[in-house]
């Protein structure tokens, strides 16, 4: 349900920002192209996967899966080739993320959990409008560890998985001043799935494939 929610919000900020960043330039002044390069750095929040696979490739409790994660997106873009009202973009981005669990006072049969999801990713563009604020759609294939460690089961081989990952989403940047602006990304990573771990005698499940929503928003420079 939250994450229909999430969705559903991202996609009305995609619309919202296209509608918003297409409005005619004025004959007299013709806005500025897009670029030519630019740097994102976004705070960003998801939601991890509250899954009974989840749980059961770390020999874990579903009520000890962490939840709710912060964390941060860098981008860097240029963009070389205009084709009508299309403008190309080649860049990369590294994204980070992190969610802690810890039981409530009392409780003795959770453990507390860390999660972390970081990804490092070539990305191709679409963008539409100008160098006054512009919409687009982007996307990249990459690779990406996604590490869940209970308390007391430090060094887990499939936690540092280099796991193939494609990222794709939209976002948006405006300029209220010429070289910053405000601007938000939604993403998501499908992630393969990961090895199989074994601890002691018990061998576990394969991390399942999937799908993480990070949302971000923060600052462009050009």
């Amino acid at each position: 349900m939250l994450l229909a929610r999430m969705r559903v919000f991202a996609l009305s900020l995609f619309i919202l920002a296209a509608v918003s960043l297409a409005r005619p330039a004025r004959a007299q002044d013709p806005p500025p192209r897009i670029g030519p390069f630019v740097v994102d750095l976004h705070g960003t929040f998801l939601r991890f996967p509250e899954d009974q696979l989840v749980a059961d490739s770390r020999n874990m409790w579903l009520a000890e899966l962490p939840g709710t994660g912060l964390g941060v997106q860098i981008g860097l873009h240029v963009y070389p080739v205009r084709w009508k009202a299309i403008t190309i973009g080649l860049g990369g981005e590294y994204a980070a993320s992190r969610a802690r669990q810890t039981p409530a006072a009392g409780v003795t049969n959770v453990r507390a959990a860390e999660e972390r999801f970081t990804s490092l990713a070539p990305q191709l563009s679409l963008n539409f409008g100008n160098g006054h604020g512009w919409s687009y759609i982007s996307g990249g294939l990459g690779t990406a560890t996604w590490s869940l460690v209970p308390e007391g089961q430090d060094g887990y081989p499939p936690d540092s998985d280099k796991r193939k990952t494609v990222n794709y989403g939209f976002g948006a940047r405006w300029f209220a001043r010429s070289h910053l602006a405000f601007s938000f990304d939604v993403r998501f990573y499908a992630i393969n799935p990961g090895s199989a771990g074994q601890i002691g005698t018990i061998l576990l499940p394969q991390s399942p494939r999937t799908t993480l929503m990070i949302i971000g928003a923060g600052i462009s420079v050009k």
